[in-house]
């Protein structure tokens, strides 16, 4: 059998792993933060969820939104931690490009140089010999390693039961998050019980994660901090006062890494956007943006009741249109088309044969919720429209003003969010005027709303007004490619 000893690839590997799993769980805490509450059911309904991380309790007299239901985790805890969760959603999914490399070249090396033998059991008896270790711990004794290998039989199947279960476990849980792959494939997504179910395991399996660290770190202390620091710094138990240092001072550089994107993330959001997402960006047009939706719940399937994101405007003119059921609402559609064109409610209402689907909403914050929308197919409304060659992009504005209808959140201006012209022409691109059989409630975007369902549900504008078609989003606001991503930070991309 190969020699098991600890090369140089493995030594590294172990410290860059560090490295990445502990930005991930701090990234993720971010993520979570946003809505500190876990559920079995994919309809996300208030009271139903397993785990809160969160003492606040909504008042039901008022129109509460998700924003609401925000925490601000601290910056110890989370990356970056004060409810910017596109910082941490950027910090995440950087890291979980870097993680799954670092563990595809871990997983070559470990077969190419028979270093699997390490972690891999070849012979059932190990597992009886796993109980006899576990009782030799109970009794407060260390076991011996199993013959010519540096493990016992316990830490063999741990370490085994994390490098090939915990890790794509995690990997895969968070793929099934994704509302590209969710609406291409939401057969996958029931494999883990839903999208919530997946959010639910998601977590288990990151407790899982922290569970074997601090035992790892036990165990090390048992076993001899500067014997096992010797054998990750040198490949042998040798020079033990310097493995030592060695090894303090990669934790330390590991610490200021944390302390450095912490930092960086709350002083110069922007430049943490625009760095992370040169990397992010083309990963998700490449590996998610092809995942044209294809969803068809069941009507026994929809959401007794959908969650708010977004507050509706509070001016008066909306208030007057909505009374009188939006007749004299139009909607404007022009830029860099052919054929700029205006809508009423009623000829959008007759434009072509009224499209019906039974979607999976994805929220940003984690949540979601299943619902029943009908409307134009958006597509139909660009083809009238005829784009000009330049164009590239499609911006919705909408009528809700931030500072005036969401007080509460980061910027102000009138909210308008862009999509790339290609996914205009996906078949579940909607203009929605319906909601589960009935005219668009107020709450939900009336009297029109967009429906895109390979995409996080932000992007989707509520309350829509005006359709430009345009070349670039530089101009538009602050030209990041919508208000949340202008204000918030959040990814232009966001299949995931």
């Amino acid at each position: 059998m190969t020699q098991l000893d600890y090369p140089a690839w493995l030594r590294i590997e172990h410290w860059v792993n560090v490295l990445f799993v502990t930005l991930l769980i701090r990234s993720g805490i971010e993520i979570l933060s946003t809505h500190p509450k876990l559920y079995w059911r994919n309809d996300s309904k208030p009271g139903t969820e397993w785990a809160r991380l969160t003492r606040k309790t909504m008042l039901t007299d008022k129109l509460y939104d998700t924003l609401d239901e925000e925490e601000s985790y601290s910056a110890i805890l989370s990356l970056p931690g004060h409810k910017m969760l596109g910082m941490g959603r950027h910090w995440h999914f950087i890291t979980v490009i870097g993680w799954i490399l670092v563990g595809i070249a871990y997983y070559i090396l470990l077969f190419a140089t028979g270093q699997w033998h390490r972690y891999i059991p070849y012979s059932w008896s190990i597992f009886p010999q796993a109980w006899n270790d576990t009782l030799t711990y109970l009794s407060f004794k260390l076991p011996a390693p199993l013959p010519g290998q540096p493990l016992d039989a316990v830490q063999k199947l741990t370490y085994a039961g994390v490098i090939f279960i915990l890790a794509p476990f995690l990997i895969l849980t968070g793929a099934a998050q994704s509302p590209a792959v969710e609406a291409r494939f939401p057969w996958y997504v029931r494999l883990w019980g839903g999208r919530q179910g997946a959010r639910s395991l998601h977590f288990l399996g990151l407790l899982a994660f922290i569970a074997f660290i601090a035992v790892h770190l036990m165990m090390i202390g048992l076993w001899g901090w500067p014997q096992l620091t010797a054998l990750m710094i040198f490949g042998e138990a040798r020079h033990l006062g310097w493995a030592l240092t060695a090894s303090l001072v990669i934790i330390a550089a590991i610490v200021l890494v944390h302390i450095a994107a912490t930092q960086w993330s709350l002083r110069s959001p922007r430049t943490v956007q625009r760095a992370l997402g040169s990397v992010l960006i083309p990963a998700r047009r490449l590996i998610l943006r092809p995942l044209a939706s294809a969803q068809h719940y069941s009507s026994s399937q929809l959401s007794a009741e959908h969650r708010v994101n977004g507050k509706p405007p509070d001016s008066d003119d909306y208030k007057i249109m909505a009374v009188h059921n939006f007749v004299d609402w139009k909607l404007e559609v022009g830029g860099l088309v052919e054929n700029p064109m205006t809508f009423t409610l009623a000829e959008l209402r007759a434009l072509g044969e009224k499209q019906t689907q039974r979607v999976l909403h994805n929220c940003v914050q984690g949540w979601s919720s299943i619902g029943e929308w009908s409307g134009v197919p958006f597509r139909e409304v660009v083809n009238m429209v005829k784009p000009l060659p330049q164009a590239r992009h499609v911006c919705f504005l909408t009528m809700q003003d931030t500072g005036r209808d969401e007080p509460s959140a980061e910027g102000s201006g009138q909210f308008y969010e862009i999509i790339d012209l290609p996914l205009a022409y996906y078949p579940q691109c909607l203009l929605a005027y319906e909601m589960n059989g009935h005219p668009l409630p107020i709450k939900h975007g009336a009297p029109l709303r967009l429906r895109i369902e390979n995409q996080v549900g932000f992007k989707m504008a509520k309350w829509i007004e005006r359709i430009e078609f345009v070349s670039t989003c530089q101009g538009i606001g602050q030209g990041m490619g919508g208000w949340r991503e202008d204000n918030v930070y959040y990814d232009r991309e966001v299949e995931i």
